[in-house]
């Protein structure tokens, strides 16, 4: 097939409706609503929601009555969501959540790309639960890992996220989308049948609140936690460039982290395309570079899980207010 020129948005489509997806729901909000237009052209059953609320809700009863279910939003959205996401963890519910970032908080800025959201990305629900997000940095990597958001989140049956950026979002490539090599997931949850059915946030054996057996929720939990890490291994993605004559280790992801890769022959590069679970990958590597700097577009978040998960000092770079120019990036790096 002949290439196309695609932005992010559209490849996102097209990789939601190459997993299958079966149901959208979605409030219109900058940078992700073009997700919304191309899918209501699309055919497959959509809802403009009149909140991001309702769009989750949607989400999970759709997907709980067996369609592969999906929403998109940015920021302020993404927070409207967190209870309706911490009820899919609870009831081990399959759906993909698009958070294409802007700088924020609160309405902030909506045009300029930001990465902002990580931390909310890592635990922004209450209670103890286990994120699986990925991060692309290619008009491509939409489309692809779009696909493998669908696959995860059916095997391990729960909200997956595909972030994103407004930059990444708008880009335009030319690809041909069809010569992506993918795998694709069947779902392998029961049908549920005719009939009512009742689902529920409370952990209970009886689903009322009777319950108080702390036993019960340690089982629960640590069942959840080791198939949703299961789940997880399968998706180990990265990209790292060893550099032997360099005993520095730069870490950066999604679309700043090609302005990074610009810098391949000064020093070792990671880029972790599954950002959550952290990559155990990043601790064997990093064991063989004296400095590591963690370079992102907000203040320091991705690198403050990444001091304590390899406990260690790590050199920050935020990048706030957008892309940074390769000049600015490279008196950060060598902290001119």
């Amino acid at each position: 097939m002949p290439k196309k020129l695609v932005d992010g948005n559209e490849a996102i489509v097209q990789g939601a409706l190459r997993a299958g997806l079966g149901f959208y729901a979605g409030y219109p909000i900058t940078p992700a609503s073009e997700i919304m237009q191309g899918l209501s052209k699309s055919g497959i059953a959509f809802v403009n929601a009149e909140d991001e609320i309702a769009s989750v809700s949607m989400v999970i009863g759709a997907s709980l009555a067996g369609k592969k279910s999906m929403t998109a939003t940015s920021g302020p959205g993404f927070s409207l969501m967190q209870e309706g996401i911490g009820l899919a963890h609870m009831m081990r519910v399959p759906v993909v959540i698009v958070n294409s970032q802007r700088v924020g908080p609160s309405t902030g800025m909506p045009t300029l790309a930001a990465q902002g959201d990580i931390l909310q990305a890592y635990h922004g629900s209450h209670g103890d639960f286990v994120s699986i997000a990925f991060y692309p940095n290619s008009v491509e990597e939409c489309y692809k890992y779009t696909i493998e958001a669908f696959n995860a989140a059916e095997e391990a049956k729960c909200p997956v996220y595909l972030l994103t950026d407004g930059m990444l979002s708008h880009l335009f490539e030319s690809v041909d989308l069809d010569a992506v090599k993918i795998s694709l997931k069947q779902r392998d949850l029961k049908p549920l049948g005719h009939g009512s059915r009742h689902f529920t946030g409370l952990l209970s054996k009886e689903g009322i609140p009777k319950t108080k057996d702390s036993i019960y929720y340690r089982q629960w939990y640590k069942s959840y936690k080791d198939e949703l890490s299961n789940a997880a291994d399968n998706y180990k993605f990265y990209e790292y460039i060893e550099n032997n004559n360099s005993d520095t280790l730069v870490i950066s992801y999604g679309i700043l982290s090609r302005a990074v890769f610009e810098f391949k022959g000064e020093f070792a590069l990671f880029r972790p395309i599954r950002i959550f679970p952290l990559l155990e990958e990043i601790k064997e590597i990093s064991q063989k570079y004296k400095t590591i700097i963690v370079v992102e577009m907000n203040d320091s978040q991705y690198a403050l899980l990444l001091e304590a998960f390899l406990k260690r000092e790590i050199k920050k770079v935020p990048v706030l207010g957008g892309l940074v120019a390769i000049d600015e990036l490279r008196k950060g790096l060598l902290n001119e």
